[in-house]
């Protein structure tokens, strides 16, 4: 058996450049407020222009019935007595929650039948004619994972025969100096690997401006003239050679496709609550994405990962502007892949999805507090969406997307307050005395009640539409052999679903606290900025989860509490929430424990065919990313690194950009600092201990200051004579 890591001798690591020859593209600015509908490209192919009627009809035209028969429903529930101010407000409170669902169950029902007569996934190409750069933006990630899942698709992609067609890019934005120059070592080590022709680049951003839609930007504008396509995978993306070949064949065929997104399935996960998600993704997600496929067609949606972009569409249509005003609402857009498939609609491309291709991964947060704060992020974006709503020239689908992520996160305040309505109500029926004749002449007295056979008929009318999409993603894993082996079978398969009902029940009402709390924080603006995801599956401490979540239990408790002295009945309805609150802390708890989610394993409980059948590009992967950090040390000191190794100093300056000669008087105070401490060290353990992150990475993008760190003596025993460290 070949060695896992090739320990032939590598060339020289001047052999390839750290970056090919630039090739210019313009990105320009768009308008968001100006349009000229003239301007947008025609259609090309015939096929381009049809549209899914069918498919809309059923998805809106059937959420839009069901929102009026749950309204009317509502209203003769609240009816009863008369109709108040609290009533009214309730009710349109529920016709807002209640829409949300319906359009999800009938889109859950159009992907149903639409997954029924589309099993097949796309052929593989035998040949292809254009190049395409590969790219990977990463951001103070641990090097061995990345660079070994990266390795992992490049040999995958090689194994097609195509790999020519490819180029491969590392777009560092770190700003951990540490990782940073673990990166640049990872690289060489690879390239070493791989071989003189293996066309794996590295670039890093000293600013990483505009964050991960700056860092795209930045390759398009300085390089994207010399690829007519992009493949734009996340730090955690896996993707099979037959996915990659695949999606650059069919851009190749499709003159008029702009962006071509996968469905990424997530695996690797281990924590109890990483399993639930990785469960429902695969079970569910695909009727979910099919719905999506069939009434969007070439008018979709992109999630800024694993897709391949036209570059020259991309460049010429998606040049992000930035909002006018401070964050959360102003400054840079946060939630850029949104816009970025609106943009590239707006001028005419298509942007579809291709839900039956297989082998596109992603890996997603091991615990409850890691979603919440990714999901902090997430609402900042989706938010800002408001301000993009008016944008001229969109197409309606594209306003669609925006309005399903703006309600993503807005439905969580809006249950949050029908609940707070209801209670409000049963609060009024019960303790405040009931005006039984109005100033109006009335026969019978006003009495402030519901009526609770409808109100119950309701509820479970909102339950059912609300777990229909999970039970026809049951149904059709159920009839899929492979799915249903691969899950663990009949009886496995349907106890993993009921568990998966009753962890998402339980975890509900804790993240509708926590998105309305995002909501509130930025409605208040307060910025969310932008910290790197955590992609371990270690526990977070206990005492981190007691100070996320005491205010979650408390008010589980008041609630509990309250409703008994209201009325046992409004317990009842309640339950689900209740129980999800006062149990939040074990419950989030339990959702990052490692051990918990392979116990589960271990019986065959929210198995996943992936997690059966392990893809062999995901072995891959975390065999070499396993075997990277026992070789190579992800937490190297950057200085001292810099310092013991020359050859390898030489290469990091080879890396760095040809930066313009600095300006008199142009200094920025950390490279004051850093050069001032620099030259105070007598010993290169004096500049390791007095140099700041921020002015590490001055040092280290300063060919000057680099040269003072190379100069520096290992010990005093180092120094000349008379330089001595004085007592």
């Amino acid at each position: 058996m070949d060695a896992l890591i090739d320990s032939r001798p590598g060339p020289t690591r001047k052999a390839t450049p750290t970056m090919p020859q630039e090739s210019p593209l313009a990105m320009p600015v768009q308008s968001l407020s100006r349009f000229d509908k003239t301007q947008r490209r025609r259609w090309l192919l015939a096929a381009s222009a049809k549209k899914p009627w069918v498919s809309r009809i059923a998805a809106f035209g059937g959420a839009l019935a069901l929102t009026a028969y749950g309204g009317y429903e509502m209203y003769k529930v609240v009816d009863v007595g008369g109709v108040t101010m609290l009533k009214w407000a309730l009710l349109f409170l529920f016709l807002a929650n209640f829409s949300w669902i319906a359009l999800a169950f009938t889109s859950g029902v159009v992907g149903f039948f639409w997954s029924l007569f589309h099993r097949g996934q796309p052929q593989a190409p035998q040949t292809l004619s254009a190049r395409t750069a590969v790219v990977m933006p990463i951001y103070n990630e641990a090097p061995s994972r990345v660079f070994g899942s990266l390795q992992a698709i490049w040999e995958d992609v090689e194994a097609t025969g195509l790999g020519a067609h490819f180029d491969w890019f590392f777009l560092s934005d770190t700003t951990d100096p540490d990782i940073w120059i673990a990166e640049e070592r990872a690289l060489t080590a690879l390239r070493d690997r791989l071989g003189p022709d293996c066309r794996v680049y590295y670039r890093h951003r000293q600013k990483n401006t505009s964050r991960k839609a700056g860092n795209i930007a930045d390759f398009v504008m300085r390089w994207g003239g010399g690829y007519p396509h992009m493949v734009v995978l996340d730090a955690d993306s896996l993707m099979t050679g037959r996915a990659i070949v695949t999606l650059a064949a069919r851009i190749e065929a499709d003159p008029d496709a702009g962006i071509i997104q996968t469905l990424p399935l997530i695996i690797n996960r281990n924590t109890l609550f990483a399993r639930v998600q990785q469960f429902a993704a695969r079970i569910y997600g695909p009727v979910i994405a099919a719905g999506l496929s069939a009434w969007m067609a070439r008018d979709g949606n992109y999630w800024g990962h694993n897709a391949i972009i036209r570059t020259a569409a991309f460049a010429g249509h998606c040049g992000l502007p930035d909002l006018r005003g401070k964050p959360p609402f102003g400054g840079h857009i946060l939630s850029h892949d949104f816009v970025e498939a609106a943009l590239i609609r707006r001028a005419g491309y298509s942007v579809y999805m291709l839900p039956t291709l297989k082998g596109s991964y992603e890996e997603s947060p091991p615990s409850l507090i890691d979603v919440s704060a990714r999901d902090r992020r997430w609402c900042q974006g989706n938010l800002q969406h408001i301000r993009l709503l008016p944008t001229k020239g969109l197409h309606w689908a594209s306003r669609q997307h925006f309005l399903t992520g703006i309600f993503g996160y807005l439905a969580s305040p809006l249950w949050m307050m029908q609940l707070v309505l209801g209670i409000l109500i049963v609060l009024q029926a019960t303790y405040i005395r009931p005006e039984y004749f109005t100033s109006e002449f009335t026969l019978f007295p006003a009495w402030p009640r519901f009526d609770a056979e409808r109100s119950l008929a309701l509820f479970a009318l909102t339950m059912g539409i609300l777990l229909a999409p999970k039970f026809l993603g049951l149904i059709l894993a159920l009839t899929e052999g492979e799915t249903r082996r691969g899950a663990g079978g009949f009886f496995r398969l349907i106890v993993s679903a009921l568990l998966e009902i009753v962890m998402s029940a339980l975890l509900a009402p804790i993240m509708m606290l926590v998105q309305t709390g995002h909501v509130t924080h930025i409605l208040f603006g307060f910025d969310t900025g932008w910290n790197p995801q955590r992609r371990d599956d270690g526990s977070i401490p206990f005492k981190a989860i007691v100070r996320k979540h005491r205010s979650h239990m408390a008010l589980g408790i008041v609630s509990l509490i309250a409703g008994f002295l209201i009325s046992p009945s409004l317990v009842a309805w309640m339950s689900p929430t209740i129980a999800g609150l006062v149990f939040a802390i074990p419950i989030s708890w339990a959702s990052g424990q490692l051990g918990i989610g392979l116990a589960l394993r271990k019986v065959g409980l929210l198995q996943t065919p992936e997690e059966a059948t392990q893809p062999p590009i995901a072995q891959r992967a975390n065999a070499l990313a396993r075997q990277l950090a026992a070789e190579h040390d992800d937490h190297i000191d950057c200085i001292r690194f810099i310092h013991a190794d020359p050859e390898f100093r030489a290469a990091h300056e080879a890396f760095l950009p040809d930066y313009k000669r600095r300006a008199k008087g142009d200094i920025t105070p950390e490279r004051a600092l850093a050069e001032a401490k620099l030259n105070d060290a007598e010993t290169i353990d004096d500049a390791i201990a007095w140099l700041k992150p921020k002015e590490r990475m001055v040092a280290l993008h300063d060919r000057a200051l680099i040269d003072m760190i190379a100069r520096l003596p290992q010990t005093e025993a180092d120094l000349p004579k008379g330089e001595e460290k004085a007592a």
